[in-house]
């Protein structure tokens, strides 16, 4: 997949990375990370992770490098709905 040369910061996207190949049933896994880009310079992705939208994860910093990713594409904003 080519990777845009510029992404804008606190553009909400979707990146999905290679982890490699699982040792116990060999086959390819991958890594799905929500959020706001931070920063790109087309090498290294930072971004804020969203939270989990059931509370068991609280949104984090994480940094991904380029040749890990297999594709990145724009997802539109959360909506928050109250009970």
């Amino acid at each position: 997949m080519a990777i845009p040369n510029e992404i804008p910061a606190n553009a909400r996207v979707v990146v999905r990375v290679s982890e490699g190949v699982d040792p116990t049933d060999h086959r390819m896994k991958y890594r799905d990370y929500v959020g706001h880009v931070t920063a790109w310079d087309g090498h290294t992705l930072d971004m804020i992770r969203d939270a989990a939208a059931n509370g068991s994860r609280p949104e984090h910093r994480v940094t991904i490098d380029a040749d890990t990713i297999i594709t990145l594409k724009p997802v539109p904003e959360r909506h928050f709905t109250r009970p």
